[in-house]
C-alpha cells in the first residue's frame, strides 16, 4: 500500500521502488563492494528498466558472489558458462563478462588508488553534487569517468549509465526538490 509521502516521480511508479528510493537512491555511498556492486547492476540495467534488475538483485548477489571482486576476477568459462544458464539473472554473455572484466579492472584500480571510493568520488571532488542546480556538469563528469573507466578495461559503463550510477550512490542529488528524501540526503553525512 502506498505511503502518504511525496517521492521522486519515478518511485511512484511500483512498490518495490518505495525501500529502494527511500533508504538508498541518492545517499553517498562509500563502501566499496557496494560501490562495485551498483556499477554492475547498473550495467547490467543497460537497455532494460532498474525495475528489472531490483527485482533480481539478491539474485544477482548470490550469482556472484556478493559481488566479491577477487572471486569474479578468477572466474573461468565453465562458470561463465554456468552463470548463462542462470535463470535468476540477465543471461546475457555480454553483460556476464562485463562482471569478469569489471572485477579485474576493479582491483587495478584499488591497488592504484588505494579504493575503489577513492577513484569514483575524486570525480566529483568527495562530495555530491545537486541535481537540480548542477546537472549539465554532472553529465560532463559522467562522460569523463566513462572514458577513463573504458579505458581501464570496464566494460557496460558509458555515460548515461554512469549518470545513473552517479545518482544511485549518491555522487549527485537529483531527488525532486518536492521529494521528501531531498533535504535528508542533502544533509546527510559524506
Amino acid at each position: 500500500m502506498k505511503e502518504n509521502k511525496v517521492r521522486c516521480s519515478w518511485a511512484e511508479s511500483n512498490p518495490l521502488y518505495f525501500s529502494y528510493h527511500d533508504q538508498e537512491w541518492g545517499v553517498p555511498i562509500h563502501d566499496n563492494r557496494m560501490l562495485f556492486e551498483m556499477l554492475n547492476l547498473e550495467g547490467a540495467q543497460a537497455g532494460l528498466s532498474w525495475l528489472t534488475i531490483l527485482k533480481k538483485r539478491e539474485n544477482y548477489r548470490k550469482a556472484f558472489d556478493n559481488f566479491d571482486a577477487t572471486k569474479i576476477a578468477k572466474y573461468n568459462e565453465a562458470k561463465r558458462a554456468e552463470l548463462i544458464t542462470d535463470e535468476g539473472i540477465i543471461r546475457n554473455h555480454l553483460k556476464i563478462n562485463a562482471f569478469v572484466e569489471n572485477a579485474r579492472a576493479y582491483l587495478r584500480i584499488k591497488d592504484e588508488f588505494e579504493s575503489f571510493d577513492a577513484y569514483v568520488w575524486q570525480f566529483v571532488d568527495g562530495k555530491p553534487m545537486r541535481g537540480e542546480t548542477e546537472r549539465a556538469a554532472a553529465e560532463v563528469i559522467g562522460k569523463t569517468m566513462s572514458k577513463d573507466m573504458k579505458k581501464r578495461g570496464f566494460r557496460f559503463v558509458g555515460p548515461t549509465t554512469l549518470y545513473a550510477f552517479m545518482q544511485a550512490v549518491g555522487m549527485v542529488n537529483d531527488h525532486e526538490k518536492s521529494c521528501f528524501r531531498f533535504d535528508e540526503v542533502r544533509h546527510s553525512k559524506v
